[in-house]
């Protein structure tokens, strides 16, 4: 799987995985999309970013998700 819009760098963010060098973190998109916004909203908040990078943000956390298996507990 390509993922040509999110990069990793030490330098930005930690080398957390984020949107095209910028300061956003695939972390951050998750969250706001989690948290029951919608991408239009997303997009308004950040207009710099663009649809694409909000998608591929997401498909790149849930390939993430299905990379190895963890024991819930709870």
């Amino acid at each position: 799987m390509t993922f040509d819009r999110i990069t990793h760098d030490p330098r930005v963010m930690g080398g957390k995985p984020t949107i095209r060098g910028m300061r956003v973190t695939v972390g951050a998109i998750v969250g706001m999309i989690g948290s029951g916004m919608t991408v239009e909203q997303v997009l308004a908040d950040y207009p710099y970013l663009e649809r694409e990078d909000i998608l591929q943000a997401l498909r790149y956390a849930a390939w993430r998700a299905e990379e190895r298996e963890l024991t819930l507990t709870g």
